[in-house]
């Protein structure tokens, strides 16, 4: 598949961002993290915006952000572990380039996620076990899975350049 826009998804603690900034670098390409971008637009870190003005607000501005990304060219973009999941911003990124899922399985989220407050969905195990599931027919629907679990960032981003024939 050629494309000058490569949208990483998947469930948090997968590696987009680290994948992101690896891949970006490989290429030549332009990095943006929705995550980052949503930080620095409304200078307090995600778990506030989750305590102060809930889920629903934090959607409308990862919506609005992945949006504003939507002319950039030649770009890597990690999304967070929800942005996919909306319908809509699903046939946005789909449209717009190639959406590659980093997949992993529920133990390697947990080892590598705390449950330490700095990820709101992650603090009940129970509750990211019924999300890390309910969240994988969406993922199901990228253009690419790769097994992020075992494999290293960089063997990540051979495999990406690989399928995209760059």
């Amino acid at each position: 598949m050629k494309t000058d826009k490569i949208y990483l998804v998947g469930f948090m603690g997968a590696g987009k961002s680290t994948v992101a900034r690896a891949l970006g670098a490989s290429l030549g390409w332009q990095v943006e993290d929705i995550d980052d971008a949503i930080v620095a637009r409304e200078r307090q870190s995600i778990a506030d915006i989750f305590a102060r003005r809930g889920e629903a607000y934090f959607r409308e501005i990862e919506h609005t952000v992945l949006c504003s990304l939507l002319p950039s060219r030649h770009a890597v973009v990690a999304t967070g572990g929800g942005t996919f999941v909306e319908p809509e911003n699903r046939r946005v990124i789909n449209d717009d380039g190639a959406s590659i899922w980093l997949d992993l399985s529920f133990e390697q989220v947990v080892a590598r996620i705390p449950s330490d407050g700095r990820r709101p969905l992650a603090t009940d195990r129970g509750t990211l076990l019924a999300l890390y599931h309910a969240r994988r027919a969406a993922y199901q629907l990228a253009h690419l899975r790769l097994d992020a679990g075992e494999t290293p960032p960089g063997e990540l981003v051979e495999r990406i350049r690989d399928w995209l024939g760059y």
